[in-house]
Order: C-alpha cells, then structure tokens, then sequence
C-alpha cells in the first residue's frame, strides 16, 4: 500500500456500527461482512457468511481483496476483528479509497447479538 493512501486514511473517519443495527443488511445483500483478523485467528470461528480477507494482504499487495472490492463497489462492507482496532483501520482505509465502509468491532460482539459464529468449513457452531 503507498505510504500517501496509508497517511490520508490515519485522518479519515469511519463510522462504528453495532452488529446488532446491521443483521438485516448483511442477511437482504445490501452489506458485505468482513472478517480482516489473519489466518491462524479464524480457525477459532468466525462470524457467519462473513469473508476472511486479513488485514494484512488489504495493506499490502490485495491479492484476497481485489476481487470483493471490484464487486463491492455499490455495496457496504463491515469490517470485524478480535477486539476493533483492525477493523477500525480497514475501515478508515477502504474509506479514504471511496467505499462505503463500516467498524463493527470484534468478534465476540457479534456472538453476544446471537449471530451464528463457526468454524472455517462448517455450515454454522453457536454457544
């Protein structure tokens, strides 16, 4: 990622939204979840229908997140983590870049508002 886009996205905003408000976004289509924690962390569940794209391949060369952000263009994308501070970062990024972007924290928000957490390869796991 150029160090400009990196400086201009420290300055932008992002909104924060709660899981809670953006279930039925994400369930009609309108939203894309996004799960930005790296490889090893996913293998603990992830929140249903999300798409595993690290935050590290969005900073560096895009080879996972080309293809969504084509496809992105007129949709909103959600951003998860561990606990909000990446996904906080990927928002302000795809942000300064022009997409409709959103922080909704860490994963387990989105367990504590019942959405269906699994493990990678599993159709669904809930507590």
């Amino acid at each position: 990622m150029n160090v400009l886009k990196l400086l201009k996205s420290m300055f932008t905003h992002a909104p924060r939204i709660s899981p809670a408000d953006c279930k039925s976004r994400i369930r009609s289509g309108e939203a894309l979840l996004v799960d930005v924690r790296e490889p090893g962390e996913w293998a603990s569940g992830v929140a249903e229908s999300a798409r595993l794209l690290p935050l590290s391949d969005l900073t560096g060369k895009r080879r996972e997140w080309s293809s969504m952000l084509s496809e992105a263009r007129n949709r909103e994308i959600l951003l998860y983590c561990a606990a909000g501070s990446r996904s906080g970062m990927a928002a302000k990024i795809l942000t300064a870049e022009g997409f409709n972007a959103a922080n909704t924290g860490g994963i387990g928000a989105w367990e504590a508002c019942g959405w269906p957490i699994r493990k990678p390869g599993q159709s669904k796991r809930t507590k």
